[in-house]
């Protein structure tokens, strides 16, 4: 009996030392991040101010507005004029910059709070976070509170597919009743939408349409390859993702464009469809096998250690590997990247709805950094740079009806806004290194958003990484 006391006591103690050492490391990563904490003092606070001198782009329509007073109160936008006589506020001179809305990056991974600060200087004031942890609501929560300064976060929660498995990452349903309990529990417990993946069976599929009908939840779906494509086409499903799966879906890894004027052709007709493209995520297939050194290279220095250690080492290998055993697949992969361009091109032309999306945060698509890339996907695939704004901006924020107050330089919107020197109409390349970036009416230099590259760069935030992605497992499953 003695012994056995002794073993409980050791074991309780056991469990208390491993209780204080994983909130010791949590709090010693949340103190890596306390630069982007909201300072208490009202002063550093300051979300009221006109911007004078200032070139308005607008994004609902492709003009410039010059020479421009813009009014921004608590963090909205409350007036835009020639002359604005307003009382007893900071006047910021813009010196004839151009205003326009935050870019909206509709497609990525979150894994820290690092990750947010390298949006916020890349000009990214939103994102649709497309894999819900635990981790995403605090950020929510936190972001929503006005404790963090950090992109507007929206979330879906966890990846829902069938009863095949197709890794830990993922919640395999079995029948319709649990597909819809997730729907619901989902929803309440604070997600923003339902990620639907791969290995979606019919039934499961319409059990999932049908509950998020009822519970007023949207749609975001990754194609499952267990329903035809056409399957996607539903007015509950707000952005179809990822133009690879247009290849290895409807066109069967054939570059078959016959095939693919029926699937734009599915877009025409569902008016309320839009797709996401990812097209960098892609295209770094290509990069991985062309450079053996890229997992060592200075931007990998911004990917999280975790994925990078797990998910980019694993993707290099798989890419590095069968470059090795057929170096035919370096051109194919090219070739499907240049058709991808050739699809986009398509879409536009038939007038589908493109929200822009990097799939940034897994394999080698860092934060905030591949939104440029992406964008100019876009341009090489024939927009013009007005409607490659469009995807970033209102097309992105027109998705859901909750994102509605941003995506425009208007009255009443909220004041998620970049400062850039030259005109983004004439030139995308000024979008990578705004001069301000103001979110949710709070002002961020260039100096302020390059100390947030450097903390990112290189962090030491393994471990807790690992932390929170077994907390998931833990709940999730």
């Amino acid at each position: 009996m003695k012994l056995i006391k002794k073993l409980l006591k050791f074991v309780v103690a056991l469990i208390g030392l491993l209780i204080i050492v994983v909130f010791s490391i949590i709090a010693i990563d949340a103190q890596g991040t306390s630069y982007l904490k909201v300072k208490k003092n009202p002063s550093a606070m300051k979300d009221s101010y006109v911007i004078a001198h200032v070139n308005v782009i607008p994004m609902d329509r492709d003009t410039v507005l010059a020479n421009k007073m813009v009014y921004v109160k608590d963090g909205i936008i409350q007036s835009i004029g020639d002359e604005l006589a307003i009382d007893g506020v900071e006047i910021v001179n813009a010196q004839n910059k151009y205003l326009m809305p935050g870019l909206i990056d509709m497609h990525v991974h979150v894994w820290d709070r690092y990750e947010l600060g390298l949006y916020l200087s890349n000009g990214v004031t939103a994102v649709r976070n497309v894999w819900g942890m635990p981790m995403h609501l605090r950020m929510k929560e936190d972001i929503n509170n006005n404790e963090i300064i950090s992109p507007l976060l929206f979330s879906s929660g966890p990846k829902l597919t069938g009863p095949e498995f197709i890794g830990d990452d993922n919640l395999n349903l079995v029948d319709s009743e649990e597909a819809k309990d997730k729907v619901v529990d989902y929803k309440e417990r604070g997600y923003d939408f339902i990620k639907t993946y791969y290995g979606l069976t019919p039934e499961l599929f319409t059990a999932v349409l049908e509950q998020a009908r009822e519970s007023e939840v949207d749609i975001i779906a990754h194609p499952s390859q267990k329903v035809p494509y056409s399957f996607h086409f539903d007015p509950q499903i707000k952005s179809i993702e990822h133009t690879e799966e247009f290849v290895q879906q409807p066109l069967e890894y054939k570059l078959d464009t016959i095939t693919l004027n029926d699937v734009i052709q599915l877009y025409e007709e569902a008016e309320y469809s839009r797709h996401c493209p990812t097209l960098v995520v892609f295209n770094n297939i290509y990069q991985m096998m062309k450079d053996d050194h890229i997992l060592e290279s200075e931007g990998m220095g911004y990917m999280n250690p975790l994925i990078k250690m797990e998910d980019s080492k694993a993707q290099f290998d798989r890419w590095h590997n069968a470059k090795l055993e057929d170096d035919g697949v370096v051109d194919r992969i090219k070739n499907q990247h240049e058709f991808h361009l050739y699809i986009i091109k398509k879409l536009h032309e038939a007038g589908v709805t493109i929200i822009c999306g990097t799939d940034a945060g897994i394999g080698v698509t860092l934060p905030g950094f591949s939104v440029h890339q992406e964008l100019a996907f876009y341009k090489e695939a024939g927009m013009s740079n007005y409607e490659v704004l469009k995807t970033a901006t209102i097309n992105a924020a027109n998705t859901h009806k909750i994102m509605g107050n941003l995506g425009t330089v208007q009255e009443g919107k909220v004041a998620n806004l970049i400062l850039v020197d030259e005109n983004p109409l004439l030139d995308l390349e000024t979008l990578k290194n705004p001069s301000t970036v103001f979110i949710k009416g709070r002002k961020l230099n260039r100096e302020t958003l390059d100390s947030f590259n450097e903390k990112a760069k290189n962090r030491k935030n393994l471990l807790v990484s690992g932390l929170r992605y077994a907390e998931n497992l833990i709940i999730e499953k």
